[in-house]
């Protein structure tokens, strides 16, 4: 029963205090982020690593030794002398060996047996670490509120890379057509989508390094036109992408080696010999690679733009980031120069191909620190 109470009695020192709840903006969304964001960063290296062994298969025409999709059983390379007599014996049907590579015997087979048998490889192994891993945080309900269709992505996007891999090398695997290489626009798409990939993994992770009550204060100091201009860099950056993944398709990289003038002009010879006509802007070497160089220069003005706007942020880190961005770009135009003026050699062409990456990952930093930035006090601390 109640008793009344003195109207100027304190209440007992024993008297629990009300508590102030803190954290209620990530309750119930933290999950193991961490663990999360590093499970990311080892996809995001094997996927790295597949774009320049994809690279280093294509530069020593190594992605038609292997004639036939087998998703499975295809992880089992050859075990003895008659199972590489079989392989080699579909290759010598179709017609890059008859029209190309004639001359090869069966230890020159194995060379780009193996480029393409690991690329494909580590197709399998990617998908592995993304399955194991996702089951993991999803049996143990580590994932956070919202992230479970994010991360269920990847693994859908990474499903339809291997499936469009395989429609890449399919229009190359051919008997009596005179084909020597794979489709350039299928070798675009599938460089594209590793792209597509790798900037889907990235942004996660950048995500994830910072709570999401974090990321909600963040949003409301969004430096629009920051992030306007850097998403439109990232766009032309994907596009300069795709039109070096024509160039890489048709080996126009080592045709016209001189520079800055294409065989002493400014606009290649027999540019426009092909028929029909649209077809000379992705398969005429000398326009293919002439658009790639006329597109680097108009998107390193643009990044020049992108750069000087980035400088005038607020926020020490967004700046540093653009400058990052707008570094790597510039070193990317100096490599591209040395790719052509060197022939495309594997070691050079596989730096280009692998700044591409640097300049990508970077760019999608100053975007996601435009949408996020890092507010920092007048002594420089973070705030």
């Amino acid at each position: 029963m109640a008793t009344k109470r003195k109207l100027f009695e304190e209440v007992g020192a024993d008297t629990p205090k009300p508590v102030a709840a803190t954290g209620v903006i990530d309750a119930g969304r933290g999950g193991a982020r961490l663990a999360i964001r590093a499970w990311l960063f080892v996809l995001f290296a094997l996927v790295f690593v597949m774009i320049l062994v994809g690279g280093a298969t294509r530069l020593t025409d190594s992605g038609l030794s292997i004639t036939e999709w087998r998703p499975l059983t295809g992880a089992l390379p050859p075990l003895n002398a008659a199972d590489w007599a079989l392989e080699f014996a579909k290759y010598q049907e179709i017609d890059e060996f008859r029209l190309q590579n004639s001359w090869m015997t069966l230890g020159d087979f194995k060379v780009i047996y193996w480029w393409e048998w690991g690329h494909r490889q580590l197709g399998r192994v990617i998908g592995l670490v993304w399955f194991i891993g996702f089951m993991w945080f999803f049996i143990r309900k580590q994932i956070p509120t919202g992230w479970t269709p994010r991360l269920l992505l990847l693994g859908g996007l990474g499903g339809l890379q291997g499936t469009i891999g395989w429609w890449m090398v399919s229009s190359g695997v051919t008997s009596g057509t005179a084909t020597t290489d794979v489709v350039s626009t299928r070798l675009a798409t599938h460089l594209g989508l590793a792209f597509v990939i790798l900037g889907f993994i990235t942004w996660y992770a950048l995500s994830l390094g910072r709570p999401e009550r974090d990321l909600m204060q963040a949003r409301r100091a969004k430096e629009s036109k920051l992030y306007g201009l850097s998403t439109g860099l990232l766009h032309f950056t994907f596009l300069q992408i795709l039109i070096g993944a024509l160039v890489a398709g048709i080996d126009a990289g080592r045709t016209y080696t001189d520079w800055p003038l294409m065989a002493g002009r400014f606009f290649p010879p027999q540019a426009f010999v092909l028929e029909p006509f649209w077809t000379n802007f992705i398969e005429n070497p000398g326009l293919v690679q002439f658009i790639h160089r006329m597109t680097g220069y108009v998107l390193f003005a643009f990044a020049v733009v992108v750069w000087l706007r980035g400088r005038t942020s607020a926020h020490p880190k967004t700046q540093f980031a653009f400058n990052a961005a707008f570094a790597a770009i510039s070193l990317q135009i100096v490599l591209g120069v040395t790719t052509v003026l060197y022939e495309a050699v594997l070691p050079v062409a596989l730096m280009h191909q692998g700044l591409a990456v640097l300049c990508w990952v970077l760019i999608l930093r100053a975007r996601h620190l435009s949408l996020y930035p890092v507010a920092t006090s007048l002594r420089g601390a973070t705030a």
